[in-house]
């Protein structure tokens, strides 16, 4: 027992030098434009010591300390599916830049991940380019024409599930409007050529494992309604692991989409498929919605954090402007408490509180309202915000009963050889979306309808209470917290690519993995595998993963007025990014399936 305590107390120090060869050097001369290289801080006993302890995590914690993460010299993809991001890695080997990957990396996730890859879905891309060029894609589901501000609530004025579940739950998909569109403007390869790798999934099939067998299985009450059935439970049950899945719909789908470019899916034959599905169960999306649908180029939000820069989503996604403004109103407390620290969890909770306060009363679909992006986002307003909190005491809000969260987006990271990058999140909202399968199409559609205030003032399926800004309007975005961030290091070069799905977790997760990084000097994998909190101000309950605070902490923590909660399954689902001395460390979420592929 003693020697294993001695290589684990071993393996934590290999870790922490690997950690603190990443911390900024002030007077380091850049180097070349996409090219890996360390960045290096001298680092003394004592904060070796203290980044010890951030990276201690406590006793019972599902994860161990100092795990390794996939190493790489030249190029990186993480996603939730190993074959997903073997396909990305397939076209960087073959020449293509980041963009080309990520877009076969999409394509491939609606084949392997269908429980939140898609091509019937929506998402968010985030690129940045090796000559300092950064820009975001905004390809959001709208709301269809044919849509109404009350169209889920009875004539009670209650609201019903049909914001969730079934044909009136969709809004117009973006996925395959938006990846063609990246592709042609940064891309380097043809759309035929990105998406052979899904093609050849769906058509030669590929093996289920256990994870993807569980995932089916538990989406029994969404699938089985609908045609998806036929695919996914055969004879009655869920695919089971060690089958090759075969989808000819689904590759037919994606064949024409490869010939004949998106406008197969929007105007097309699998636009016929699409409106008759939606006719067959009383759906709203017609061929002119589908025709009229268009991505949106966006300027990214820039904001800084104690020298590192966040390039994040602006609206229609909440994602940018919350974590900017969570992260100003810490900045007035930095350096933090240690991760784990009754200290730390209270200013996260409060620190969340008051972003996502503003995120459900203020943000919106920019096309419909007027986001005041600049002051959420400025330090003076942080700065403002950050002094109403008592170091002492909780602040108060409303309590109300909240619906079960699901998490059924997905987020995918990648870099390349050239140091391109991309960070992407794209979704059907919950698992499976609406359940609604396009037959012929051989694809699940969304059922983002949920995301708008289906009737403002009361919580959708994530728990989230939104405002009037984000009620139902024809042609509107619904307001998201998709969170695709690429963080560059004080002397402006590529440090991390992040994301994550699970609704508004997406945006604590998302932001704790970094802050891990680059406060707490975890290693990437230690920063995944470190717990996680959450608060949305509404409901006023801070979550916490089982045992991923101690007993201690929890009860200061009650005693300071937060009410606490624990979260028996993880908090969201991170696939991220870090430049290392010598390449990339990859590390997909652990909490989950997936893959971290480079070369």
């Amino acid at each position: 027992m003693r020697d294993s305590l001695h290589r684990s107390r071993a393996a934590l120090l290999a870790a922490l030098l690997l950690v603190a060869a990443c911390r900024p050097q002030p007077a380091a001369a850049p180097s070349p434009v996409g090219v890996p290289s360390a960045i290096v801080e001298p680092r003394d006993a004592t904060r070796v010591a203290q980044a010890a302890a951030d990276a201690a995590f406590p006793s019972g914690w599902r994860f161990p300390v100092g795990v390794k993460a996939t190493e790489s010299e030249h190029a990186m993809v993480v996603s939730n599916s190993h074959f997903a991001s073997e396909a990305g890695v397939e076209i960087l080997k073959a020449g293509g830049n980041a963009i080309d990957a990520a877009v076969a990396t999409g394509f491939a996730l609606a084949v392997t991940y269908p429980n939140a890859g898609n091509i019937g879905g929506g998402g968010f891309m985030n690129i940045r380019m090796a000559d300092g060029r950064a820009m975001t894609l905004d390809y959001r589901e709208m709301a269809p024409a044919a849509s109404s501000r009350d169209m889920y609530v009875d004539a009670n004025g209650k609201l019903t599930d049909k914001s969730t579940f079934g044909y009136l739950a969709s809004g117009v998909p973006g996925s395959v409007a938006g990846m063609s569109e990246a592709l042609k403007k940064y891309g380097s390869m043809t759309l035929a050529q990105v998406m052979a790798p899904a093609i050849r999934l769906a058509e030669q099939g590929f093996m289920v494992d256990s994870q993807f067998s569980r995932s089916i299985a538990s989406g029994r009450h969404d699938i089985t309604p609908f045609e998806g059935k036929a695919v996914f439970f055969p004879g009655g049950e869920a695919v089971k692991s060690g089958t090759r899945l075969v989808q000819p719909d689904l590759a037919r789908t994606l064949k024409l989409i490869a010939e004949n470019g998106p406008k197969a899916f929007y105007e097309g034959p699998i636009a016929d498929s699409l409106v008759a599905e939606e006719k067959r169960g009383g759906g709203i999306i017609t061929k002119e919605d589908l025709r009229h649908y268009k991505p949106e180029w966006r300027t990214p939000i820039r904001s800084t954090y104690r020298g590192y820069t966040l390039l994040a989503m602006p609206p229609s996604s909440s994602g940018g402007i919350t974590m900017t403004e969570t992260m100003n109103i810490l900045e007035n407390f930095a350096p933090l408490p240690p991760a784990g620290s009754v200290k730390y969890a209270h200013l996260l909770a409060e620190s969340f509180r008051r972003a996502f306060m503003d995120r459900n009363s203020k943000l919106g679909d920019p096309a419909f309202v007027k986001v005041p992006l600049d002051r959420l986002t400025s330090k003076s307003y942080a700065k403002t915000l950050a002094a109403q909190i008592d170091l002492n005491h909780a602040s108060k809000s409303p309590a109300f009963d909240t619906k079960a969260e699901r998490t059924q987006t997905t987020h995918y990271s990648v870099v390349d050889a050239m140091g391109n990058a991309v960070a992407t999140t794209t979704t059907l909202n919950g698992s499976f979306g609406s359940g609604v399968w396009v037959r012929g199409g051989g694809f699940f559609m969304n059922n983002e309808m949920d995301d708008f205030a289906a009737q403002p003032g009361t919580p959708n399926m994530y728990g989230l209470v939104q405002g009037e800004q984000n009620a139902i309007k024809p042609g509107k975005r619904m307001l998201s917290a998709m969170d695709p961030t690429i963080v560059l290091d004080p002397q402006g070069k590529l440090l991390m690519v992040a994301g994550a799905a699970g609704g508004p977790t997406i945006i604590t997760a998302t932001m704790e993995v970094i802050l891990n990084v680059i406060e707490h000097h975890m290693t990437l994998a230690d920063a995944m595998r470190a717990p996680r909190l959450h608060h949305q101000s509404l409901p006023d309950t801070l979550r916490y993963e089982a045992n991923g605070l101690s007993a201690a902490t929890l009860d200061s923590l009650r005693a300071m007025g937060h009410a606490v909660a624990p979260n028996r399954g993880g908090l969201a689902n991170v696939n991220s990014i870090l430049r290392v001395p010598g390449g990339w460390h990859g590390v997909n979420e652990p909490r989950s399936a997936g893959g971290a592929v480079g070369y």
